[in-house]
């Protein structure tokens, strides 16, 4: 067979990669593990007959993750986090036309395809789990293990030496240990190969597994020898109805060993429930929540003060609501009180920096929570006009307890966000929390941002809050200033347009700004052009 054609779908500043292959009402997304090369693929016969097999039944899509393969490669100090590619995945189904698709996650896929289906129900139509796990350091290798291999990689990344790890049953197979080392190379740099490994290394959805409700398939060799069969086991146990089928062997890559076996028993799961997830929209889906409530800080000194700056907050909570593309719920109320939600928690956490910033350029103190978990839509649609559920109830304790100007995020938020980039540290003083259980509720404050601070005054080019920012941030914040774009910007200092977003937002945190046009206002008065 000719190997299909590559289309990319615009992710974006990000060209992802991906292949359409087979036909059939059904469509079925397979994301891939480690590293990926579509192309290259086709060049394993045993990875090719796994792919005719699932294109016999379905509309198979398979995608290379943006740093991977021949998907656009990003710096290896950008890497993506599960969220990030959450929207990949959503722009590869929108680009094929895909209104709602089964998710099959393979290894480090599967912790995508399980936020993804957590997050998406009303697009995900099944969901089926090959070698995956939750927790990286629980069952695929603890601290000292993940040194040893980052060493490997480092000395040998590319000659196939990384096959004993992945499937024993070909090392004496030469034909595949050179493909594999051909693999190696197509699917990623030595660096990022590192950087992924770190990176999935901070992999913890266990949070996630209760607030799964499409139907579920966990499949797992007994002797994986890169991920414990326990994992597995773990995933079943812990998701609403998973049906779980445990198969012998030990190589961990799918398309090595039994992959009939394994492709007969997606085939049963997925046709012979067909109508299993053919709900209306889903009244329960896994959302970080947010909220905010806002008093006068110390010194503002009189209710037309108060009032006069709550409206301006109002107006730029908003604007900052809808930038991170979050929903407000119930509208803002007119004390400046807010509760939203968002699909993605890092977008939640960066909402709530700007919505602090925004409340101390006002003469508001603002404290807020947020915690990720499952909601209940109560009515409405889209933006989800009411929300109930223990996600939100927490979120509320957790407000409770913040201190005027402080955000507090939970544990789960702190989990979901590994390599995006957000730096959390555990909240030392305060008021704390107890779990239903009765033990500590673990908190946890944005780094970038202090737990108090006055409104920001104006500073000049030798001051501190200058003196934080990179040469290449006073760079973009001096094109700021001139009244550039993004791709102007972007094409003027040879980034791509998503380097310089999130240039610009390092140096509205670093500068405490509220919004663009306040860095240019500042960046003027210091003559920063």
């Amino acid at each position: 067979m000719k190997t299909p054609e590559t289309r990319y779908a615009r992710s974006g500043d990000v060209h992802i990669a991906y292949q359409v292959v087979g036909e059939g009402s059904l469509d079925l997304v397979f994301v891939p593990g480690f590293v990926s090369n579509l192309d290259h693929h086709w060049d394993d016969p045993g990875f090719a007959h796994l792919l005719h097999r699932l294109a016999s039944f379905c509309r198979l899509i398979q995608f290379d993750k943006r740093g991977t393969g021949l998907s656009d490669r990003v710096p290896v100090t950008d890497l993506p986090s599960l969220e990030t590619r959450m929207d990949d995945v959503r722009a590869v189904l929108d680009a094929v036309g895909s209104k709602r698709a089964a998710l099959f996650g393979a290894s480090e896929g599967g912790p995508l395809a399980m936020l993804f289906a957590a997050t998406y129900p009303e697009r995900t139509r099944a969901l089926v789990l090959y070698g995956a796990y939750a927790h990286f350091h629980s069952w695929v290798m603890p601290p000292e293990q993940l040194a040893e291999f980052i060493a490997r990689a480092e000395a040998s990344w590319g000659r196939g030496d990384m096959l004993l790890k992945f499937a024993p049953g070909m090392r004496q197979n030469e034909r595949f240990r050179d493909w594999w080392a051909r693999f190696e190379r197509l699917g990623a740099s030595p660096a990022a190969a590192i950087a992924l490994a770190y990176m999935n290394a901070e992999i913890d959805v266990r949070r996630v597994l209760p607030t799964i409700r499409v139907p579920t398939l966990v499949l797992h060799r007994t002797g994986d020898v890169r991920v414990n069969v326990a994992a597995g086991r773990f995933l079943a146990q812990s998701i609403d109805s998973a049906r779980y089928v445990e198969l012998p062997g030990s190589d961990h890559l799918v398309w090595v060993g039994d992959t009939d076996r394994i492709v007969d028993e997606i085939e049963e799961f997925l046709t012979g429930q067909s109508g299993a997830g053919a709900r209306a929209e889903p009244e329960r889906v896994l959302a970080t929540v947010l909220i905010a409530e806002a008093a006068p800080a110390e010194g503002v000194p009189d209710d037309r003060a108060w009032l006069a700056g709550l409206e301006r907050y109002r107006a730029e909570t908003i604007e900052a609501v809808e930038r991170h593309r979050g929903w407000v719920i119930d509208g803002l109320r007119s004390d400046g009180s807010l509760l939203a939600t968002f699909d993605g928690p890092s977008r939640a956490i960066r909402c709530a920096l700007a919505i602090a910033a925004a409340g101390r350029e006002h003469g508001l103190a603002v404290r807020q929570g947020l915690h990720t978990g499952e909601v209940q839509r109560i009515g409405g649609s889209g933006a989800m006009a009411r929300i109930g559920g223990v996600a939100l109830q927490t979120a509320q304790r957790m407000t409770a307890v913040a201190r005027p100007g402080e955000v507090l995020v939970s544990g789960t938020v702190r989990d979901l966000v590994a390599g995006s980039g957000l730096l959390l540290r555990a909240r030392q003083e305060g008021p704390g929390l107890k779990s239903p259980g009765g033990g500590d509720f673990p908190l946890f404050v944005p780094e970038s941002e202090p737990a108090t601070a006055a409104a920001p005054v104006a500073k000049g080019e030798d001051e501190p809050g200058f003196a934080e920012l990179s040469l290449r941030e006073r760079q973009v914040l001096g094109l700021v200033a001139r009244g550039l774009s993004n791709a102007a910007i972007a094409s003027e200092l040879t980034l791509s347009e998503h380097t310089v977003k999130r240039h610009v937002g390092n140096i509205l945190t670093k500068l405490d700004l509220p919004t663009r046009a306040a860095a240019a206002a500042l960046a003027a008065r210091a003559g920063i052009t």
